[in-house]
């Protein structure tokens, strides 16, 4: 290792900016004058300023202690809940999820039937299409006994007396 000698020292690292002895007399002078024209500082403190600094410090401090708080469970929270939940109780409350094979044509009431195809307005052919040939050979309407209190009493409920007197 080099050994330096320290006590050689040629270079002290500091440097002066050039002509700054021969300009330092007029520096000095005219900073004197400008502190004998000054008068004022400029800055005045107000009144009482120090005496009520300490309470104004504190009084601000202690207003800001108070946090806002938010609940666990806010309105909209809460709204969000139960409208999820109601939808997921209407879904399994509704007939979604019953078997179609469960209902057959003998729990359809005869009523409701009538009046889907009324308010369909579904003609002669539609039905017709629906049904196959083996339904309209003339062995199932041949064998067919009708007793005639059945028949009176079927006409009597289910038609009116002006209609059969138009036809």
């Amino acid at each position: 290792m080099k050994t330096i000698n320290k006590h050689k020292i040629e270079d002290t690292g500091f440097t002066v900016p050039n002509d700054y002895f021969k300009s330092f007399e007029d520096n000095i002078s005219s900073q004197a004058k400008l502190n004998s024209m000054v008068t004022k500082a400029g800055f005045k403190t107000p009144s009482n300023y120090f005496e009520t600094l300490e309470d104004k410090i504190m009084n601000q401090v202690s207003e800001k202690d108070t946090s806002k708080l938010i609940p666990l469970f806010s309105k909209i929270n809460v709204l969000y809940i139960s409208s999820i939940a109601a939808a997921i109780l209407l879904l399994f409350n509704l007939s979604i999820f019953e078997n179609p094979s469960s209902w057959n044509w003998d729990t359809i009431d005869s009523e409701t039937v009538e009046n889907y195809l009324m308010y369909e307005n579904i003609g002669a052919y539609e039905i017709a299409s629906t049904l196959d040939d083996i339904e309209f050979l003339e062995e199932n309407f041949v064998n067919q006994q009708i007793n005639e209190d059945i028949l009176e009493t079927y006409l009597l409920e289910h038609t009116d007396i002006e209609d059969l007197i138009i036809e």
